[in-house]
């Protein structure tokens, strides 16, 4: 896969948080390091902070089970305090992304260990931990996904996976997830449930475009029910939409499969409903853009990516696009 040549930066100067990407060392995807994060950070747009996301990487090999992905946090951990301590220039564009927040996973149905394993992470993360990921992503055919979730059977309605997710708001830690199109209705409940934590929606809900999902006429069928059930949850106030994520292989539109990554003016073409349509219901005050890279990557590059998503909001206001780009994920993550 070759990249698309590389397109002329978009409002250059534009504050950017990413509030979505991993690292990792992984067989079948490679290596994802702060190395390549700053390569694509700064490869034009003036991205100074960004949210490391849970990937089920860096965790320890031994000691108790419900402890192992503490080694994340802390590995991830000692990553941001080297970003922090990069030279940094004068000049916003030419500047390092500080790794500001990390969002962890553990197991969030473990009942009475749940809040040792949370003090745990937070004692790893060294002042970093922001929140929770223990995703739902379940379908019952994964061999038709190149990312299958783990999610467990019925997890957002399991009363001690709803606990759990309580006593992150009480704890002042958010709920971040990602999940298929057909676990909206399930995640929408959720949220009603526990009001009193903050959620994140990662991805848009992940529309399926492979498998039994393939084809343009299911994409417009799925597109229908994504739009009513993304209305459902945007009335629960306690959950904010990241923007992004909607070019992973799984959603099918085939751009991971050609010689080249899509462009800017590609992405806008295809996705354009999904991220207006998810505006109209959440407003701007409870969006943010995400990259969800190095996962998008296989698609389109970073460049093209934040290209995209100015182009979709060029006829905002000034104080919307500060918002879209930078202030609400400044906020949700206190940054």
């Amino acid at each position: 896969m070759s990249d698309a040549a590389r397109e002329a930066v978009i409002e250059p100067e534009r504050r950017i948080i990413d509030p979505h990407h991993h690292l990792w060392h992984r067989p079948e995807f490679g290596s994802y390091t702060l190395e390549d994060l700053w390569r694509d950070t700064g490869s034009g747009h003036a991205v100074e902070k960004t949210v490391f996301i849970e990937c089920r990487a860096f965790y320890r090999e031994d000691g108790p089970l419900e402890l192992r992905s503490v080694g994340e946090t802390e590995t991830i951990a000692k990553i941001a305090a080297q970003s922090r301590s990069a030279p940094q220039s004068h000049n916003a564009q030419a500047k390092q992304a500080v790794i500001a927040g990390i969002v962890a996973h553990t197991d969030l149905t473990q009942g009475e260990k749940l809040a040792d394993v949370l003090a745990a992470h937070r004692d790893a993360g060294q002042g970093l931990l922001r929140g929770i990921r223990h995703a739902g992503a379940r379908d019952p055919e994964p061999a038709a996904l190149s990312i299958p979730g783990r999610g467990l059977e019925g997890q957002y309605e399991r009363e001690d996976f709803r606990r759990g997710v309580a006593l992150l708001g009480k704890l002042g830690l958010s709920y971040d997830t990602w999940h298929y199109h057909h676990q909206n209705q399930a995640y929408a409940a959720l949220a009603r449930a526990v009001p009193d934590t903050l959620f994140v929606l990662d991805h848009f809900g992940t529309p399926l475009g492979v498998g039994r999902f393939a084809g343009q006429h299911q994409r417009d069928a799925i597109f229908e029910h994504w739009k009513k059930d993304i209305a459902e949850i945007a009335r629960c106030p306690n959950v904010y939409a990241k923007l992004g994520g909607l070019a992973m292989p799984d959603n099918g539109f085939g751009w991971d499969k050609r010689g080249r990554t899509a462009t800017a003016s590609e992405l806008v073409e295809a996705q354009r409903r999904y991220y207006m349509h998810a505006l109209e219901c959440f407003g701007v005050e409870r969006c943010m853009f995400e990259s969800n890279f190095p996962v998008d990557k296989r698609s389109i590059g970073y460049v093209e990516l934040w290209n995209a998503f100015k182009l979709m909001v060029r006829d905002f206001s000034e104080s919307e696009k500060h918002a879209l780009f930078y202030a609400n994920a400044e906020r949700v993550y206190r940054l």
